[in-house]
């Protein structure tokens, strides 16, 4: 299959990028770099040993989506382009509004355009809001709480709409935990431009020094340790979540959603006991105060994904810890020469 990747130079895109290319698919990334860098291509292609195509642009260019579409004959889209900090949406909504829901607009409008009709859309557990019961399944009512999350649920209820009024539409609307570790490899990671907002980069900066501690957003959780407790997944388990739902959507029309977790919760302080044991290093930490939103604890029920798709995670906190230290030595020695 010949795939149109958007946003495919960031954390989840590349990963999902080596994987599709060692599959044997054909691939195109699309991204405009505001949060990545251009020498991942190199990366990709140095683990897949294979070649893929690159145009950076803006996904609301539809002109421009359009052209890449019709010109590179692609079969069917991934998309992971968007704007992705709950804080900073928070701070600028408009922004978020802007590059998330419009450019998914001018997404479908190029894929109207060019006679495509198969997407697998990156979406996120936010659309959940505070919990109801847990885990959380497909059918949890959603109320997001925060800009970002409110932006992936109106671009989910458009893909629904879109779907329901153009019945040779095929979408998987894929709600993502917390995606955590790196490539098997090391060559490729999470390293987010500027101050990271997820846990481990910032244990990956506080290992090279960029940042002094690890703060703690709180320890008075109803929690065994008081810290929070994440369902954390591992980026090659998400990866080979999207290649499942687009492989299954081949044969399958209408607008789909599958929770993509490992059903399990972690505390902050679990993950990062387990990097300090597997890495040998101390990392320090203060606890602060809680942020506004920020919930006890939340995971996933993934049943429908592993029954529909064939789906679960493969991985666990040692495999997560293990490929992040991995990653966090190959950059910090890639930064040293």
């Amino acid at each position: 299959m010949n795939i149109l990747l958007t946003g495919g130079m960031g954390y989840i895109g590349s990963h999902t990028a080596t994987l599709l290319l060692n599959m044997g698919h054909q691939l195109h990334i699309y991204d405009n770099l505001c949060n990545s860098n251009i020498d991942t291509l190199d990366r990709i292609k140095k683990i897949t040993s294979k070649e893929v195509g690159f145009t950076q642009g803006d996904i609301r260019d539809t002109k421009k989506l359009t052209e890449v579409l019709i010109n590179e004959k692609i079969d069917a889209v991934i998309h992971l382009a968007g704007l992705k900090a709950v804080g900073e949406s928070t701070q600028k909504p408009i922004e978020y509004y802007a590059n998330n829901v419009q450019g998914s607009i001018s997404l479908i409008q190029a894929m109207q355009a060019a006679n495509i009709r198969t997407l697998v859309f990156s979406s996120s557990a936010t659309v959940y809001g505070d919990p109801i019961y847990l885990p959380y399944d497909e059918e949890h009512p959603t109320s997001p709480t925060n800009p970002y999350g409110r932006n992936k649920l109106q671009i989910e209820e458009m893909l629904l709409d879109l779907a329901n009024s153009d019945n040779t539409w095929s979408i998987a609307r894929l709600r993502y935990f917390n995606p955590v570790g790196a490539h098997e490899s090391g060559l490729i990671g999470e390293d987010p431009n500027g101050i990271p907002n997820n846990l481990m980069p910032v244990i990956g900066q506080v290992v090279d020094g960029r940042l002094p501690m690890l703060n703690i957003f709180g320890d008075d959780y109803d929690t065994p340790d008081g810290t929070g407790k994440r369902d954390y997944i591992h980026v090659m388990d998400l990866a080979e979540g999207h290649l499942a739902a687009l492989t299954w959507l081949k044969g399958n029309l209408g607008c789909h959603t599958f929770n993509l977790g490992s059903g399990n919760s972690v505390s902050v302080l679990e993950l990062l006991h387990c990097f300090e044991n597997i890495s040998g290093n101390k990392i320090p930490y203060q606890v602060v105060a809680r942020r506004p939103g920020d919930l006890p604890e939340y995971y996933a029920k993934a049943d429908k994904a592993a029954k529909i798709l064939g789906w679960q995670t493969k991985r666990n906190l040692t495999d997560i810890c293990n490929s992040s230290w991995l990653w966090f030595q190959n950059s910090k020695n890639k930064k040293s020469t």
